[in-house]
């Protein structure tokens, strides 16, 4: 598996001058964590992730920093409970790096991506919840075609649901090659993207529930945060990046460091084309709102 994470400079850059506990809520492969462990002496981390294949690969990745490394299996909507649980002390810093990381896409089987023929599944963990092709295979068409354009911000939402309609009376919509031709084949053409994208990214953010896993997991994330703590989040869309916006405007305790987002420099964007679209948001738990 091979990961290459983004915005790290930046990440570390914003991190409370005094940083010794960041909590990780999106360890993937370990990338921000290691960064961080590598540019501080006693710092320790730790590290959730939902997705229990891939938190197993950064277990052993990062096992040469012992002790200064915990992990968790658990969607990071839940960063306050699984504090709790282990007795931690108040976070420095909490990291959310959200939407589906690369190496979910480049598993086949996952079913994330249309790049290979496999099941329609889409679920980060495999162990619960409804797949992308049991929504498929549920919803109304008036829902389908909501969602696709409310996720995906798909203008053809309501062609592609009704395509999807007619062509699961036919067969059930089992695999990633079965969707993807039947969203071509309604949209038409080839722009600069596929136009199976934004569908893709519809039921995946649907299937993950992710714009409500960001709701839960920023207002849970304040709870665990010291006075004068950060909370750092790096989104990919607009939608993500709405939901943070909203949510750190909309509680009293947060204090926005960055007004602007801040993305990745001209040369990330180059040797790191999944940066183009990343977007750091950066607010600090106010000293006086206890």
């Amino acid at each position: 598996m091979e990961h290459t994470p983004v915005l790290v400079e930046q990440v570390l850059s914003y991190l409370p001058e005094r940083t010794d506990l960041l909590i990780d809520a999106t360890l993937g492969l370990g990338g921000h964590a290691r960064a961080f462990l590598e540019s501080t002496q006693g710092g320790r981390v730790y590290g959730i992730d939902r997705d229990s294949e891939v938190l197993a690969v950064a277990r052993e990745r990062l096992s040469e920093f012992g002790d200064r490394v915990q992990t968790c299996h658990a969607p990071f909507s839940r960063v306050a409970e699984v504090a709790a649980e282990a007795q931690l002390p108040p976070a420095d810093a909490v990291l959310f790096d959200f939407g589906v990381s690369s190496v979910q896409l480049d598993e086949g089987e996952r079913g994330f991506s249309f790049r290979h023929d496999a099941p329609l599944d889409m679920r980060m963990d495999r162990s619960d919840g409804e797949t992308a092709a049991d929504l498929v295979k549920r919803l109304p068409e008036k829902e389908l075609a909501n969602l696709i354009f409310e996720l995906g911000d798909e203008r053809a939402s309501r062609r592609i649901a009704k395509s999807i309609v007619v062509a699961r009376r036919r067969n059930p919509i089992e695999t990633t090659a079965q969707l993807a031709s039947i969203v071509r084949d309604a949209v038409g053409g080839r722009g600069k993207i596929d136009s199976a994208t934004r569908t893709f990214q519809a039921l995946r953010m649907a299937v993950n529930d992710e714009l409500g896993e960001i709701r839960k997991a920023i207002a849970a994330a304040i709870d665990v945060l010291r006075p004068g703590g950060r909370l750092l989040t790096i989104s990919f869309h607009s939608g993500e990046g709405r939901t943070v916006k909203a949510a750190f405007r909309s509680d009293a305790r947060l204090q926005i460091v960055n007004k602007k987002a801040v993305p990745a420099d001209a040369a990330e964007k180059r040797a790191n084309p999944r940066s183009r679209s990343a977007y750091l948001r950066v607010a600090e738990r106010r000293a006086n709102d206890a």
